[in-house]
């Protein structure tokens, strides 16, 4: 296929979820031919990752009104000047800054991706401004639809998940001084409060208290709620059972020593983290919200529950801890759907977002 000139633009200055989807998006699209440039704020840490791997990152500062008017000039100069085929934004922000420049500059194809599984109030950086939007799941998808976005305008393009090679052996047991026939639960997410984890500990806790060997093993950093959930669990006097290990590089390696994966999300775009520990053979429990359905198969590879039911998120948990068997044949499920089928792969999500920008291209065309 032709080479395409693609711009991204992100107002986000942390580097999270979204950023690294950017970034890996990048990286992949780079490899496939394509030419790829980036506008970001000063100061983002998106701007100097992007820079390192020798990609083009203009900057400028998104915030207020006098910026916004810079910004949209500035944007225009570089997508006429670069002239782009695409320009694909990621945030509300800069979506209207630079979904603006791109209309002013008459860029061929302006493309909304949609990170986050939140409702949408307004359809001005869905509809007014971009051509097309591309979702992370099928579940944020369906929502822009009923809001009024045409299903051929919107497409689903599933986050890459990076799997590594699963780790011979683990250093987690060793690390907490754990006994050889102690079950450990695992959660991996950032601290926030909308990830749940003091629901995951309320559903533990008559486990923990019925099973001497049982672990909850917490990882993942943010302030305040580390410290919050730190508190909650001293307050039980679970500290010898529950275990906040902050947020840590070797993740793998701390899966390999799970032996069921628990999160009790309130809400998840889509849930990348429940494909992780899917591909690391690990049966996963999960709350039925948003996109979390699409990222494994309930009954099969784990088991769901309704937000908010503290005695099915227990019971779910119980007859894993209890069944070695289901928790074999389940982490097997699990491998198949997440790593062997591949329908999370870089490539698998390259192909996707390439097919779109092509196929949206020759309607804008026609």
């Amino acid at each position: 296929m032709t080479p395409l000139r693609i711009l991204h633009s992100e107002a986000a200055t942390s580097f999270g979820g979204q950023e690294q989807y950017i970034y890996r998006m990048m990286l992949a699209m780079r490899d496939r031919g394509h030419h790829l440039e980036a506008v970001c704020q000063p100061h983002a840490m998106l701007t100097q990752r992007l820079r390192e791997q020798g990609f083009t990152v203009h900057t400028t500062y998104m915030d207020g009104p006098v910026n916004f008017v810079k910004s949209v000039a500035a944007i225009r100069k570089i997508l006429r000047g670069g002239r782009f085929d695409v320009l694909n934004t990621h945030s509300r922000r800069d979506t209207i800054v630079a979904g603006c420049a791109g209309r002013l500059a008459g860029t061929p194809l302006i493309v909304r991706t949609r990170h986050l599984a939140n409702r949408v109030g307004s359809l001005l950086s869905y509809t007014v401004i971009p051509h097309r939007v591309t979702t992370a799941s099928d579940f944020v998808r369906e929502h822009l639809i009923e809001r009024g976005v045409p299903p051929g305008h919107v497409a689903t393009v599933y986050p890459a998940v990076e799997l590594p090679p699963i780790p011979g052996q683990s250093s987690l047991r060793q690390e907490l001084g754990l006994a050889e026939g102690d079950i450990v639960v695992g959660c991996v997410a950032v601290m926030r409060a909308q990830k749940g984890h003091k629901d995951l500990i309320d559903a533990m806790e008559p486990l923990i208290h019925e099973k001497p060997g049982l672990h909850l093993v917490l990882v993942g950093g943010g302030s305040p709620v580390f410290e919050e959930v730190q508190a909650y669990v001293a307050e039980k006097k679970l500290q010898r059972r529950i275990h906040l290990l902050g947020a840590r590089r070797d993740v793998p390696n701390l899966l390999a020593g799970f032996d069921v994966f628990a999160l009790a999300t309130r809400k998840e775009a889509s849930g990348t983290v429940f494909v992780e520990a899917g591909a690391a053979g690990l049966p996963v429990v999960g709350t039925r919200v948003d996109g979390v359905p699409e990222m494994m198969r309930d009954g099969v590879s784990g088991l769901l529950v309704p937000l908010d039911d503290r005695a099915a998120l227990t019971q779910a948990i119980r007859r894993l801890v209890d069944d070695p068997d289901l928790r074999r044949r389940m982490g097997r499920a699990g491998l198949e759907f997440c790593r062997e089928q591949g329908r999370f792969s870089l490539a698998a999500m390259v192909e996707r977002i390439e097919s779109c920008y092509t196929r949206w291209l020759a309607e804008r065309k026609s």
